[in-house]
């Protein structure tokens, strides 16, 4: 098995990932942007950085990536793909996942420790938990506060697409655990595909137990295992 993790002008999260990957048993390599991907890769990243510096908005250069057109291809075909941070923003620039990811309610970048609500626990990024868990990984963005039409929120709601919200220790859903101000605490969401997932919040950097960030994050890239 290899995860293919794509590194673009700016990535700064790419060796994380290969090297969290690497610790849960799955071979990961990383693609430059522009080699394309490798031929019927395993799964894909998309991770978190500043791609092309985050100029007009953030992920919009990198989501129109000729790379991402193989993305979209692979994500059809039923690749499993997450996007992380700036790979959240560039999976909903490109079209996999609805909403968008704007400035941060408090203007300002915030990288800090968040709680999630696991919303559901039988989708491949969610198998390694109960719904209703409680899991704390760190945040780290400037644009992380997810905006959606209403009527495009009520589709996802309805869909039961939401895949995690920010809460508190006891899985309350709150103004006051919203650390970006996103509609609806929502921290991560579904594709058409289930296989197809964004979030905010950085599992990578809660999966290695020498980081001292503890290993909640693990359960989540343990989809590609």
């Amino acid at each position: 098995m290899t995860v293919a993790v794509v590194q673009f002008g700016g990535s700064n999260c790419d060796r994380d990932a290969v090297r969290a990957l690497d610790h849960l048993g799955v071979d990961a390599e990383r693609v430059w942007h522009e080699d394309g991907l490798p031929t019927d890769p395993d799964g894909i990243v998309l991770p978190g950085g500043f791609s092309y510096g985050d100029y007009l908005r953030a992920g919009a250069m990198a989501a129109r990536a000729p790379i991402m057109e193989e993305v979209r291809d692979a994500a059809d075909d039923g690749v499993p793909v997450i996007g992380i941070c700036n790979g959240a923003q560039i999976g909903s620039e490109s079209g996999l996942t609805p909403g968008a990811f704007t400035t941060n309610a408090s203007a300002r970048f915030q990288c800090e420790p968040v709680r999630l609500r696991v919303e559901r626990a039988d989708t491949p990024w969610t198998a390694a938990y109960d719904e209703g868990d409680v899991i704390e990984v760190p945040i780290a963005h400037g644009e992380g506060r997810f905006e959606i039409s209403e009527a495009a929120h009520a589709d996802l709601v309805a869909d039961d697409r939401v895949l995690f919200r920010y809460c508190d220790a006891d899985g309350n859903v709150t103004d006051a655990a919203n650390p970006n101000g996103s509609t609806d605490n929502v921290a991560g969401v579904l594709g058409e595909r289930e296989t197809v997932a964004v979030l905010m919040p950085h599992p990578e950097r809660a999966t290695l137990p020498d980081l001292g960030r503890g290993t909640d994050g693990a359960g989540i890239l343990r989809a590609f295992a």
